[in-house]
């Protein structure tokens, strides 16, 4: 019996699992690190040059306002890109990768994923389904996200 599912696609499930966890490592480092913006240089530096006849004049200090200002706009919409994909998974799934994958630990250590299984779930659940839930949202993030790797 066919109940219409045939549009799902079969996913490469290594390939696909490395490109979804690849995606949530850049979105751990864009939320969480500092971003170091650019300066202005204040100190003149004098340099003998020909000037060319482009009409063209340098404002060092705008290109640099713009380019921080760009670089943390994009941060800030891959996070939202990313945190609004999540937030359209089933809780239990939504629960696993922003416990294991998203949230920020201060102790300096990742989280593991027995740790996520054994004391983030009530009740604790076992290796196996918490592997079966990782799947189903790495699944439905790849769709999401547009990171699908098909089974060749």
């Amino acid at each position: 019996m066919n109940l219409g599912i045939d549009f799902l696609p079969e996913l490469d499930r290594r390939k696909t699992q490395a490109a979804v966890e690849s995606v949530l490592d850049n979105y751990r480092v864009a939320k969480y690190l500092a971003y170091e913006e650019k300066e202005a240089s204040t100190t003149q530096s004098y340099a003998d040059f020909v000037p060319s006849p482009t009409n063209v004049t340098s404002d060092q200090t705008a290109k640099i306002a713009i380019h921080n200002v760009d670089i943390q706009k994009q941060r800030r919409m891959y996070c939202e890109r990313i945190e609004r994909a999540v937030s359209r998974l089933h809780p239990k799934e939504r629960l696993l990768i922003t416990e294991r994958y998203m949230k920020e630990d201060f102790n300096g250590e990742y989280v593991k994923d027995y740790q996520v299984y054994n004391f983030k779930f009530n009740p604790p659940i076992s290796k196996d389904t918490y592997t079966k839930i990782r799947w189903k949202a790495f699944y439905k993030l790849a769709l999401i996200l547009d990171i699908a790797v098909p089974k060749s």
